[in-house]
């Protein structure tokens, strides 16, 4: 069948640069006539022009049928969904048939149809002369039409098959979704240009190759002819300091204009270098996801993409796993990000059958291997901002890939080559990795990693730089560990940075469940909730791990000392002109002084106004913001920050940032309260069958809170579970803590001892072991506050770090506001939380919950030095807080958002400690000083009356 041919395709045209030209173009997107078969093997009579398509459906182009009611959308994230049995694939093979009228404008003659991208084989016919077939979905593909158009009305079939050969090299982590999904045209452009602006010593070096005379006129270049070079006084281009010049290409038959941006790309002693300066990538993956139509993405979501990034620090990006539609990459010229090109290449299930047969290493796949790289590279080589070429993704290693780094070197010398696929990095410039571990990363970074068997190979790669091409798994609930990775990067200069796993979560929008993922619509085979693993949700809300990411990303740096702040620039292509910078001071989170800083271009020591002494805590935060309008973000953009707490006298505490954390400060009884009258204590009472203490009320046999300053109560109990988090599930941490049964404790009271004070004695253990904590609570009243210690103390050997060592307590409040002192606005945990600063905040119940697509732990308040939900609570000094119109228990057990109904209820858990967040959802687990291991400890709170 013909779907099944190694050949890439026929009838097609050399490929050539994607180009903004004044010849003549239709535009053939729009309402297309489609039907669609279950098999490949229907008649191709539709491709007469005569052929009755009364009867057919109506489908947009650009779309993906899958989203129109034909058929169903299928996630693999590895797996193939058909019999690995390359070339061939199954007889039921989704076939859909595609017909276009349209009418030849008067006058035109010749043209060439161009079809941006389609999953995964089209076979074109013009008028019932078939033009040819082309694969390589994310390619663009070009038929020549001139012979066959005719006056006025002209009709185009195309006929898609879901499944061919080509589809064993798109085998990339996201939704299987066919169809004619990027833009068509008829165009007379004929016009291919390569445009090489290289930057060196301050100066611009311009030539090209291609037909016809270039113009910049800016730089006052006129007529420059094909193999001509010039050197010009240009400014460079960076993702920073993104410099464009309009140039004007006169080819025959036509003008195009596009942008030339200045920069060199090179490695020197193993370090990556643009213009002249080391290059730190802070990236992200991106593939091309809308949560309606999937990767047939509008252009204003493309720039809505970019300008997130760029208010978030991220400066690169990586196409995973194909090329973006070209007009993303001229937002990132236009707006600046660096990006590395990655072809559109993946044959990542053969690995689930030990790599047999894969087409890397096969032969008769070259032509397929090599086509798809020159596309790439053809449509993509006058973009600045693209400073790498990745020859794909997760295919292994072989011939193939060495064929297309071949050629791609002798085409363009002028970028690096990435793959990550081989460790010996035999055929490319940089030492890429996946998932790479911070203690593996800082072995690589000092050039200490594990040497290859190859003596040769190894010296090679020792003197390459390095880069994660994926890391810190942006799954649900997190990643953790970007400090530490951060700080890694910057400290060794072999280290080029990385680029996030990913940017946003492909959840499809869906009537009943809110956002479906894998098995959602019935597929035999798939990966679930694992294509849900962005930092910005399905809607491009960014997430609480985008906004850590901004921290980490900062370009700038502040550190504190005696009575000054030292600004340091951390932005190797930019100075500190563009941003403005001012200082806070807060105390219990009021603000009580303001100030503008004066900060040099290049950064330094800058004195900080003399602060009185004071009482309470107070914080000093200073801020860099935009100091004017920039393409990306209003005046006013926060950039970078940082907080310091300040110490009686009024100056910055020294090297004490856990101090944002964990405040120095006493436990303060009520009776040295500002306004607080002198404590008066109060013994427990058992008062008609049930236990008082102060405005507490307790059930007298199991010791626990019925009434709490008259709202019914229950708990509050130990807690060790939560509702696990994608990192806690695929790392397997999930199994082994419902193994302990933690998920299921049991509470036995030992005894209820009324007195002085109320004390409760508990064992609480899950069954099936004989593990356990002893919990004792102690209560005691003073005035109208209500003070609670909790002991704890392990029984048993306690080798596996737990999820939280908490306290569960239910109100029968409806949810309302909640205010807190601590770390806001947004949630945080021992791992993440780096946009948390100290503040004041009020959320409602619902604001405060972190809406991931697949439910799970979320919305945790650290360091909270007081909350008031219904009640107020202090900590002694901090606690963690959590507020929710459900359970955990409902939360665990839901599967969709819609899942989740409030009950009513206020769900509170106030938290001694949690278990990190770690990434190990794909890579690393939790650092080790993140984890949360069970030991003696006490932990107090006290409650009042709101």
């Amino acid at each position: 069948m013909e779907c099944e041919r190694l050949t890439p395709g026929s009838g097609r045209l050399e490929p050539r640069a994607a180009l903004s030209s004044d010849a003549p173009s239709l535009d053939l997107n729009g309402a297309w006539r489609f039907r669609l078969s279950p098999v490949a093997t229907v008649p191709e009579d539709f491709a007469d022009p005569g052929y009755d398509d009364a009867a057919w459906d109506e489908l947009p182009v650009p779309a993906h049928w899958p989203l129109h009611g034909h058929g169903a959308p299928a996630y693999t994230n590895v797996s193939y969904p058909f019999p690995v049995d390359p070339p061939h694939v199954p007889t039921e093979n989704p076939t859909g048939d595609y017909r276009r009228a349209f009418d030849l404008p008067e006058g035109w003659s010749g043209g060439r149809l161009r079809f941006d991208g389609v999953e995964s084989y089209a076979k074109v016919w013009l008028n019932g002369h078939e033009l040819g077939f082309t694969t390589g979905s994310r390619l663009p593909a070009e038929f020549d039409a001139g012979p066959w158009l005719r006056p006025g009305r002209n009709v185009l079939a195309v006929r898609v098959h879901q499944w061919s050969a080509a589809a064993y090299l798109e085998d990339q982590d996201m939704w299987w979704l066919p169809g004619i999904f990027r833009d068509v045209a008829l165009t007379r452009s004929a016009a291919d240009v390569f445009v090489h602006a290289a930057y060196e010593d301050g100066r611009g070096t311009l030539s090209f190759d291609g037909t016809g005379t270039l113009d910049l006129p800016e730089l006052g270049v006129t007529g420059l002819r094909p193999g001509e070079r010039v050197t010009v006084a240009a400014e460079p281009w960076s993702a920073e300091t993104p410099r464009l010049y309009e140039a004007v290409l006169r080819a025959p038959g036509e003008t195009v204009r596009l942008r030339v941006g200045f920069r060199t790309v090179a490695i020197e002693a193993g370090v990556l270098l643009a213009n002249g300066r080391p290059l730190l990538l802070k990236g992200v993956n991106r593939h091309e996801f809308h949560p309606s139509s999937g990767r047939a993405v509008p252009h204003a979501t493309m720039r809505e993409d970019v300008l997130l990034m760029k208010r978030h620090n991220v400066n690169a990006v990586r196409t995973s796993h194909y090329p973006a539609h070209p007009a993303f990459l001229d937002l990132c010229d236009e707006l600046g990000l660096w990006v590395i090109d990655e072809c559109d290449l993946e044959t990542h299930g053969f690995g689930q059958v030990g790599w047999r047969r894969n087409p890397s290493d096969d032969p008769r796949w070259e032509e397929a291997y090599l086509d798809r790289m020159r596309r790439m590279v053809e449509r993509d080589k006058n973009h600045p901002s693209v400073i790498m070429w990745s020859l794909g993704n997760e295919a292994g290693v072989g011939r193939n890939l060495a064929a297309m780094a071949e050629w791609a070197r002798e085409r363009d010398p002028s970028r690096p080559l990435h793959y990550e696929g081989d460790r010996s990095c035999a055929h490319t410039d940089v030492y890429s990795r996946m998932y790479a571990s911070h203690a593996e990363v800082e072995a690589i970074g000092r050039g200490a990693e594990e040497p290859l068997d190859d003596p040769e190979l190894d010296a090679r790669r020792r003197a390459m730089p390095f880069l994660q091409c994926e890391y810190a798994h942006a799954m649900g609930n997190g990643p953790g560990g970007l400090a530490e990775y951060q700080e890694l990067f910057e400290r060794h200069p072999r280290l080029a940075g990385g680029f996030v796993w990913e940017w946003i979560d492909h959840g499809l929008a869906h009537p009943s469940l809110g956002y479906a993922y894998g098995g959602d619509y019935g597929e035999p085979v798939h990966d679930g909730n694992f294509v849900v693993d962005g930092l910005v949700f399905p809607d491009r809300t960014p997430s609480p791990g985008l906004l850590d990411l901004k921290k980490a990303f900062e370009p700038v740096g502040f550190s504190f000392s005696g009575t000054s702040v030292t600004v340091r620039v951390r932005d190797a292509f930019r100075d500190l002109s563009h941003l403005s910078f001012s200082g806070q001071v807060e105390a219990e989170g009021e603000p009580v002084a303001s100030f503008p800083l004066d900060v040099p271009a290049g950064g330094g020591e800058v004195e900080l106004p003399a602060f009185p002494p004071g009482e309470g805590e107070r914080w000093l935060t200073v801020r860099a913001v935009l100091a004017r309008d920039a393409p990306w973000a209003d005046a006013g953009h926060e950039v970078a920050w940082a907080q310091v707490p300040l110490d009686a006298d009024g100056a910055p505490y020294q090297g004490l940032e856990d101090l944002r954390v964990s405040p120095r400060r006493p436990f303060p009884p009520a009776g040295e309260r500002p306004g607080r009258e002198a404590p008066v204590s109060f013994a427990s009472a058992v008062h008609g069958g049930e236990i008082q203490v102060g405005g507490a009320v307790f059930d007298p046999v199991t010791g626990r809170l019925t009434r709490l300053f008259g709202l019914d109560a229950d708990g509050p109990l130990l807690e060790l579970w939560r509702a696990p988090i994608d990192n806690d599930r695929y790392s397997g941490a999930e199994s082994r803590w419902r193994g302990l049964g933690l998920h299921r404790l049991t509470h036995r009271v030992d005894a209820v001892e009324p007195g002085d004070a109320l004390t409760v004695r508990t064992r609480v253990a899950p069954a099936a072991t004989d593990l356990g904590i002893r919990a004792t609570y102690t209560w005691t009243a003073s005035g109208d506050a209500l003070d609670l210690r909790v002991d704890l103390v392990p029984e048993g050997d306690w080798t596996e770090p737990v999820p939280r060592l908490g306290l569960a307590l239910t109100l029968s409040a409806a949810p309302g506001q909640v205010t807190w002192y601590g770390l806001g606005p947004g949630e945080a945990y021992p791992d993440t939380g780096l946009a948390a600063r100290v503040g004041r905040w009020t959320a409602t119940v619902e604001e405060m919950q972190t809406p991931y697509v697949y439910p799970q732990e979320n919305g945790h308040r650290a360091a909270v030095r007081w909350a008031e939900a219904g009640i107020r609570i202090t900590g002694d000094p901090v606690f963690g807080l959590t507020a929710r119109p459900w359970s955990t228990a409902a939360l665990d057990a839901a599967a969709h958002r819609p899942d989740l109904v409030p009950d009513g209820r206020l769900h509170l858990t106030l938290d001694l400690a949690q278990h990190g967040i770690g990434t190990a959802a794909c890579g690393p687990g939790t650092l080790p000083a993140y984890e949360l291991h069970v030991r003696p400890v006490s932990f107090r709170l006290r409650f009042e009356p709101s």
